[in-house]
């Protein structure tokens, strides 16, 4: 069976004033994503996600173009080897780097689901895995900047659906964030994990000043207070109290992760499987974290495509942690792109689908009604 076309497509939706979120980074007035489409030439269809790098039409362009022609008629069964084929022609040497990670996940996790269709296996299965109960946490584009009395309320709702685990949105003032922490703390009692996320926008004295409280309300990580790249930070804010700090969002391939898990700052890796290099390589990096004991808990993109390939993907490793379940109030890449990708029990778990391949049915007519919106997603 031969990959007989690979079609990328950069979508977008505005999101109103009302769904909108402000973190870290902005506040929120678009989603964007890259859905990819794989078709073989015995017509199996498998569909994938590609992170959209706030730039989706170019990370699009990239896969219509120079990765397509790289992978037309490559054996739809070899998706090693595919890897490899991108790696070498792009990744290795001058080759967009993490543009090209980000394509490649999405042509990747298209061709997982069109093996695990072609045999009929969920993909959970066809990956080594059994189906079993997935710790979730609330998190997505939620949870932001706002009053106390108003985060709590969100938080508490969503307690009531069933989530033992939420992540608030830190990085705004380290006044106003603790207060957050705080009062949330307060509200929902030590019996609710709660992580918190800086999205990149902490100085190392930010760190300095908001950790013991974080160690005081028993919060489960702090995720990403600096650049990716910050790595002299991360090693010295590691040390100022107990809350681990997490990270690899922004990280692609194993060959970050190797300089991320030897640095020994990291105690929870997040690779995301629309951006690191797909399943394949999320594969590699849990298996090489598995040796030094850490936990895997992935970075969840915009679409039900990657929410539901990641349940699977944390059904076949060993060292697995939460599902990053998105509960943002306006996401038609979850609620109206794909079929549902996952449900939370009243104690806090996912399954995976059972479908063959990765298991959401993908409405192609919405693919046709979102046409990307150029600009930023954040202001």
């Amino acid at each position: 069976m031969k990959i007989a076309e690979i079609s990328a497509y950069a979508l977008s939706f505005p999101v109103s004033a009302k769904g909108g979120v402000s973190l870290g980074i902005g506040r929120t007035v678009k989603r964007d994503t890259v859905l990819v489409k794989v078709t073989t030439d015995e017509g199996l269809v498998g569909f994938g996600e590609a992170h959209h790098g706030r730039a989706p039409g170019t990370i699009a362009h990239l896969v219509n173009t120079t990765l397509r022609q790289l992978l037309l008629r490559h054996d739809a069964y070899d998706i090693v080897g595919a890897w490899r084929a991108v790696y070498q022609m792009q990744l290795n040497s001058h080759g967009m780097g993490a543009a090209t990670s980000m394509g490649l996940s999405g042509i990747d996790m298209a061709l997982w689901d069109v093996r695990a269709k072609a045999v009929g296996w969920p993909l959970y299965r066809m990956l080594g895995g059994a189906s079993r109960p997935i710790r979730a946490y609330a998190g997505g584009i939620s949870l932001g900047f706002q009053p106390p009395d108003d985060l709590v309320a969100e938080a508490k709702g969503l307690v009531a659906c069933g989530y033992r685990a939420l992540k608030l949105r830190i990085g705004d003032t380290v006044e106003q964030d603790t207060v957050r922490v705080q009062k949330v703390r307060e509200a929902l009692g030590p019996e609710i994990d709660i992580l918190v996320d800086a999205n990149a926008a902490y100085t190392y004295e930010d760190v300095r000043r908001v950790m013991p409280v974080l160690d005081a309300c028993g919060v489960g990580w702090l995720e990403e207070p600096f650049a990716a790249h910050d790595h002299r930070n991360y090693a010295d804010a590691a040390r100022l109290g107990r809350t681990p700090l997490a990270a690899g969002e922004n990280h692609y391939t194993r060959f970050e992760f190797h300089r991320l898990i030897e640095d020994r700052a990291i105690r929870v890796l997040q690779p995301d499987l629309s951006k690191t290099g797909g399943p394949t390589e999320a594969l590699r990096i849990a298996a090489m974290a598995s040796a030094w004991k850490l936990p895997i808990n992935p970075h969840t993109s915009a679409t039900g495509i990657n929410m539901a390939a990641t349940i699977h993907f944390l059904c076949a490793i060993d060292n697995g942690g939460y599902f990053e379940a998105d509960v943002a109030r306006e996401n038609l890449f979850r609620d109206q792109l794909c079929s549902a990708p996952f449900a939370i029990d009243d104690q806090g778990y996912v399954r995976p689908l059972e479908k063959p391949g990765i298991g959401v049915d993908v409405d192609e007519d919405f693919i046709r009604a979102h046409p990307v919106i150029e600009g930023p997603g954040y202001v």
